[in-house]
């Protein structure tokens, strides 16, 4: 855990300075908001021309009868993008309000204008207030107390929900996380972290509904969630003739496993130790992740067991499979534009997604949908599996949709295969004698972590469907990664292009 650095420090100008306006401004006034957004880690328009097209006060968050602290809003901000993709986002912007300025959250200062009722006011970005975060878990707790375990306000529509089992503790004080791209964390002390989900999109996050249902279900292998807060929408049917809207979760409780350690580093660390213990295999060296990958395998088959006793799942006949061939054939061709390199390889990713074809059955169910080591955590008690929202870049119909289990197991096989050879290129810098010993060491590595992870999920050989599957699945996987990294990483391309080389040879 960092300071609070998710923003780009801002120099907070206050009225009666020099460079202030000479008069009030626009609550919400879009240019500030603009300002902001350019400053954050988890604005995904950067680069991009846009516009604030709309600013949308949708609620407070409640405060305890006689309790100090500041005045807590959410705004939704709405921008608008100027180039060939255009297209709009929303993104959620909980605020402190303060009338005098204050120097310990400088480094979150949004702007300042005049509130209705309140006069002029600086704001803040809420969840690197101490004191604003207060109000949000306390609200948590009431929610506890309340009906249902629900909190509503119904004038706005603020809604806090908590499931039962776990006290929070209201002595906490929290801490933002930082370095997350998409969202931001705060940690409540050991006892409970708050994910605020930054972007927001109208309908069900399965971060939530998905911890929900392994929470109530009892599984070992996730972080429980403890509750989680949405806002209803009331204006978005005014033509229906009873009151409905439509709901936008914003953020969720759940448990902080502090002392847990991540599933990528502790991977990397293990291929390490490989490096530097001389010329062992991978089975003799004293970092061996194979036992560590077989659990893991483990974990995620009980996962999947559990999301297939409380999710629908759905066969799908010829027709759908055509379908998940034509899609991976798109992306293919997509990507032979960005990765000239694809071309001679082309043939045999075809022939992989051809074999689809050859399949009259396919199973599909919820699933994680973005599943790698860094979305992995050991602890003391077992591994946990972690941010079930799906692919961020996606939208949120296509992350709700079922989908086979075997995109979550491609997923971990190739974030294995990636493992020793970032490590590989780390020792080259340093190193550049021992290039193609560590090129074989790190292909050992990475396949008897593979088969170890893959045995204990399938609990034995696959069928030839699910090799079919899986292959397919792999295949599509390493050709995102070819194009991710060439324009990313153009250094890195060539570890997903070693693994589409291991198709066409198969």
């Amino acid at each position: 855990m960092s300071p609070d650095d998710d923003v780009t420090p801002a120099e907070p100008t206050v009225p009666g300075t020099p460079g202030a306006a000479p008069a009030p401004i626009e609550v919400q006034g879009p240019d500030v908001f603009a300002r902001y957004l350019e400053r954050t880690r988890w604005f995904g328009g950067k680069g991009r021309p846009f516009e604030v097209a709309s600013v949308r006060r949708i609620g407070e968050v409640p405060r305890d009868d006689g309790a100090e602290g500041p005045r807590v809003v959410i705004d939704l901000v709405e921008v608008a993008y100027g180039d060939g993709p255009g297209g709009s986002e929303v993104y959620q912007v909980p605020m402190s309000f303060y009338t005098e300025p204050e120097a310990r959250l400088d480094h979150a200062f949004i702007g300042w204008w005049e509130e209705p009722g309140q006069g002029w006011v600086h704001a803040y970005d809420a969840l690197h207030d101490r004191e604003a975060m207060d109000s949000w878990l306390r609200a948590f707790d009431r929610a506890a107390r309340e009906p249902g375990g629900n909190l509503s306000d119904e004038d706005s529509g603020l809604r806090f929900h908590r499931l039962p089992g776990h006290d929070l503790d209201l002595t906490a004080h929290s801490a933002l996380f930082s370095g997350e791209q998409s969202n931001s964390s705060v940690a409540y002390g050991e006892d409970c972290l708050m994910k605020v989900f930054r972007k927001i999109t109208p309908g069900v996050n399965p971060d939530i509904s998905v911890h929900e249902v392994l929470t109530k279900a009892g599984s070992d292998h996730i972080a429980a969630l403890y509750g989680w807060l949405d806002w209803v929408d009331w204006e978005a049917d005014p033509d229906a003739e009873e009151r409905s809207g439509t709901t936008m979760q914003l953020a969720m409780l759940q448990q902080f496993l502090r002392t847990a350690s991540d599933g990528w580093d502790l991977a990397l660390t293990s291929a390490r130790n490989l490096f530097a213990e001389g010329d062992l295999h991978a089975h003799e060296a004293g970092g061996d992740f194979a036992a560590e990958a077989a659990r893991l395998g483990e974990a995620l088959r009980e996962v999947h067991d559990d999301l297939a006793a409380h999710f629908p799942v759905e066969h799908r006949g010829p027709e759908a499979i055509a379908e998940l061939a034509d899609a991976m054939l798109a992306r293919l061709d997509a990507a032979l534009g960005v990765v000239p390199e694809l071309a001679e390889h082309a043939d045999a990713l075809r022939a992989a997604y051809a074999r689809l074809r050859t399949l009259d059955d396919l199973e599909v169910q919820q699933v994680h949908g973005d599943l790698h080591l860094g979305q992995t955590l050991r602890t003391s008690l077992g591994w946990k599996i972690v941010d079930f929202e799906g692919e961020p870049a996606k939208p949120l119909a296509e992350r709700l949709r079922p989908d086979s289990v075997w995109r979550d197991v491609a997923g971990m096989l190739r974030s294995f295969d990636y493992v020793p050879h970032v490590v590989e290129r780390q020792f080259a810098e340093d190193q550049p004698e021992g290039a193609s010993q560590r090129a074989y060491r790190a292909e050992e590595w990475a396949h008897r972590n593979r088969n170890h992870f893959l045995a204990a999920y399938a609990g034995g050989e696959l069928t030839d469907a699910q090799q079919v599957l899986l292959d397919a699945y792999v295949a599509d996987k390493a050709v995102y990664e070819t194009v991710y990294e060439t324009r990313n990483r153009p250094t890195w391309v060539a570890i997903p292009l070693e693994a589409v080389a291991r198709i066409g040879a198969a």
